[in-house]
């Protein structure tokens, strides 16, 4: 594919999932709200949900999701699954409803393949359970963003080793169903500038197609040296979003109290 799509734009790409023919009303598109897809889709064993909200094992990931995040009873089954005064990460929100604090606020871009060469790579081994300890040093000192015990058992992960010792690595996380998010691609820095991030980029993505999927990625918006690298190697901006950590209101019960008026961000 080569169509690109403007960045302040969140419709499908043509001849992707859900896209629609010109002159209907867009469907909503799946990467619009991808750990939604992927915790009632393709990763639904591991969902935690109540009702509208879900969320990852906190061993596993992070992430949290909404249904809806405009939808005042989304949060309240947010609230009743994570429980009060607790932190919750949410992507997308424009608001939030009365009581619920903002602890951080980014930015972030979603990329997608559209002319990425994906091969498999020689040298790339599969990582597993076994490597845990050393991704998590790797990741410790390259900061690609969270990776917990159990973030290996989201799909596969690559790594590549040098007398032994592991110094670069990327994978698969969130899984919207035709779709595979490429994440916690990272380099030791003393190895930096060999062209191995983008040796495994490619190879996971090789893994991806066979399969019958489509790649995509997440990044600090930024981060603009790495989104001149993938989009370099064939990934196109698809769509901007807003990335909070939220703290849930302390000592409210949750559900069982009326839905609360949503406000916007702070």
């Amino acid at each position: 594919m080569s169509t690109s799509v403007h960045p302040s734009q969140s419709q499908p790409l043509p001849g992707h999932p859900n896209h629609e023919a010109p002159g209907s009303a867009p469907a909503p598109h799946l990467l619009d709200n991808p750990a939604w897809a992927s915790l009632t889709g393709p990763h639904a064993h591991f969902a935690e949900r109540v009702g509208l909200a879900a969320r990852y094992p906190t061993d596993v990931s992070p992430f949290t999701a909404l249904s809806d995040s405009t939808d005042p009873r989304a949060w309240d089954d947010l609230l009743a699954l994570v429980g009060p005064d607790a932190l919750a990460p949410v992507s997308g929100a424009t608001h939030l409803p009365d009581e619920w604090e903002t602890v951080q606020r980014g930015q972030g871009v979603q990329l997608v393949d559209t002319s990425l060469r994906a091969e498999p790579d020689a040298e790339a081994v599969r990582l597993t359970p076994a490597d845990v300890p050393e991704i998590l040093d790797l990741i410790a000192r390259t900061e690609p963003g969270p990776f917990l015990p159990r973030t290996v058992e989201l799909g596969t992960y690559l790594g590549i080793r040098r007398e032994g010792r592991l110094i670069a690595m990327a994978g698969e996380r969130l899984h919207p169903p035709g779709w595979r998010e490429i994440s916690a691609v990272c380099t030791d820095p003393a190895h930096r500038g060999q062209g191995l991030a983008t040796r495994l980029v490619r190879a996971v993505a090789a893994g991806i197609r066979e399969r019958g999927e489509t790649p995509f990625m997440h990044a600090s918006a930024a981060n603009t040296n790495a989104i001149r690298l993938y989009e370099s190697i064939g990934f196109t901006l698809r769509r901007r979003s807003a990335f909070l950590l939220v703290r849930t209101p302390a000592g409210v019960a949750g559900p069982a109290a009326s839905p609360a008026p949503v406000r916007p961000a702070e």
